[in-house]
């Protein structure tokens, strides 16, 4: 891995690299030392550190997946569906793009993304993935995959394969039900899954090379545990540490497709809490700093010098995982807190069933006169968040609203699919840094009833906007709304509302 730090961010992380190193931060790590990041975290640190070395359990678990690889194959069962959310969804998004292999993600609850996942059902395997085995929007769309298969005359136990921790609800019913279970390491949360069965499982059935990911992973794992001025985890955890508190990461010009996302949601759950954190934004830095935004620092994925104020990385996935996970547990001890727990994200979940158990009113958009006078006064140290709850498309031309709306606003802009941030970026929206201004667009689309509940896939995803909407402003944060229709195109009647 090359890692390349301008003069001025290693001048201005020059302290915190040394505080690391004079810690033995790494040595401890290594030894899974629980007490690193001080008392309050040292219970939930004490079980969530597993990730640390995950070579002996990948190994192990490389041939089982293979071998199902090759069974579904035979069968001419050619075609994956990953049913997860947050770290369970985002790491094996991105090993799959860059490996070049299909895999469907569906992270979502919008009504148009089932559907689409629910095609081509005599050549798919579902992957269904959970750590707790609870998450309401993977278990609804475990329903609707039983009862399409058996719908359509297959039997689901031969199509179905569950990954979840041991013990949990998900597991226990999978295994009566004669499903193929893969258990995971429950001593790793699940940003930190990467190169565990959340990982690999669906990845490896989708056809990534997961041997080799797991081979580059053990080459890696000795330059990120070295106590040394050199290791470049430390020397990330202490640049992005430090007064430039928004870090961009570039998305468009990288050979890593998608690991923007998957960096963003790590960072942002693990360092977003008690009004600290480090804001990561998936986005072309460019648009920030021709736009002044204070504060940014930007990142790249690229072999060349780091430009001034600049980090660039060069690295395959497994490096870029290892360290980024190393780094980010090291920015926990940095900033004084817990890297490891979530704890507002649970908020958003029970205030979603609160609004899922009652008469739901039709929501309301807030007018273009409330859009444009919000975002005209966003505070400079704040960032506005625009939250999507749509099928997910038209990424090109969100790459440009995004852009858009940092030269109108010129604080940082994250883009989240809803629900999925929920499970990521929503535990920052709620617990980091403050000043942040959030942006729902909101579809309104046919409603998909779940099997065996009361209520469907619209329902739900009106429930997560409005339950997240409500902690979001019982913490004083404005929140705007914007509805539009089934057959609307959200960022284009957007795009009209803030010219």
């Amino acid at each position: 891995m090359k890692l390349s730090i301008s003069d001025s961010v290693q001048q201005d992380s020059k302290q915190r690299l040394q505080a690391l190193i004079d810690t033995d931060f790494v040595t401890k790590l290594a030894a899974k030392d629980s007490t690193l990041w001080g008392e309050a975290a040292e219970s939930e640190a004490s079980i969530r550190l597993g990730w640390v070395d995950p070579i002996q359990d990948a190994t192990e678990l490389l041939p089982e997946i293979l071998k199902l690889r090759q069974e579904f194959n035979d069968a001419g069962l050619t075609r994956v569906v990953l049913c997860g959310m947050g770290g369970s969804s985002l790491a094996p998004e991105v090993i799959c793009k860059n490996a070049g292999v299909d895999l469907h993600i569906l992270d979502s609850t919008s009504p148009t993304s089932v559907k689409k996942a629910l095609q081509d059902l005599q050549s798919t395997v579902v992957v269904v993935s959970s750590k707790s085995g609870s998450t309401v929007e993977t278990d609804s769309q475990r329903r609707i995959f039983e009862q399409q298969f058996s719908d359509n005359g297959v039997d689901p136990k031969q199509r179905m394969v569950i990954v979840t921790d041991p013990g949990s609800a998900l597991g226990k019913e999978a295994y009566a039900k004669g499903y193929k279970v893969f258990e995971a390491d429950p001593t790793v949360g699940g940003r930190y899954s990467a190169l565990t069965a959340f990982g690999l499982v669906p990845s490896g059935l989708a056809g990534a090379n997961i041997t080799q990911l797991i081979a580059d992973a053990k080459t890696a794992l000795p330059s990120v545990f070295v106590n040394s001025s050199d290791n470049p985890a430390l020397k990330l955890a202490a640049a992005i540490s430090g007064s430039s508190s928004r870090l961009v990461i570039d998305d468009q010009r990288t050979a890593l497709n998608g690991i923007a996302d998957w960096i963003e949601q790590l960072i942002a759950e693990s360092t977003g809490k008690e009004g600290l954190g480090i804001l990561p934004v998936a986005g072309n830095p460019e648009a920030e700093l021709a736009a002044g935004v204070n504060s940014v620092l930007p990142l790249r994925f690229s072999s060349d010098s780091a430009d001034e104020g600049w980090i660039t990385l060069d690295g395959n996935l497994a490096e870029v995982f290892l360290a980024f996970e190393v780094a980010t547990a090291a920015a926990g001890m940095l900033l004084g807190i817990n890297p490891f727990d979530q704890p507002d994200v649970e908020s958003a979940k029970i205030a979603a069933r609160e609004s899922l158990e009652k008469t739901q009113d039709p929501p309301k958009s807030s007018t273009e006169s409330e859009i444009s006078t919000e975002l005209s006064s966003i505070q400079r140290n704040g960032y506005l968040a625009v939250q999507i709850y749509a099928d997910r498309e038209n990424e090109d031309q969100l790459t440009r609203l995004r852009e858009k709306l940092v030269r109108q606003t010129s604080v940082p802009v994250t883009i989240g699919w809803g629900p999925r941030f929920l499970h990521s970026t929503g535990q920052f929206h709620k617990g980091g840094t403050p000043g942040g201004v959030f942006l729902q667009l909101v579809q309104h689309d046919q409603e998909l009833m779940v099997p065996g509940k009361e209520y469907g896939f619209q329902q739900l995803l009106l429930s997560q906007a409005d339950g997240d909407a409500k902690v979001l402003s019982d913490k004083g944060n404005t929140v705007l709304k914007f509805i539009f229709g089934e057959t609307e195109n959200a960022i284009a009647a957007l795009e009209q509302v803030i010219d």
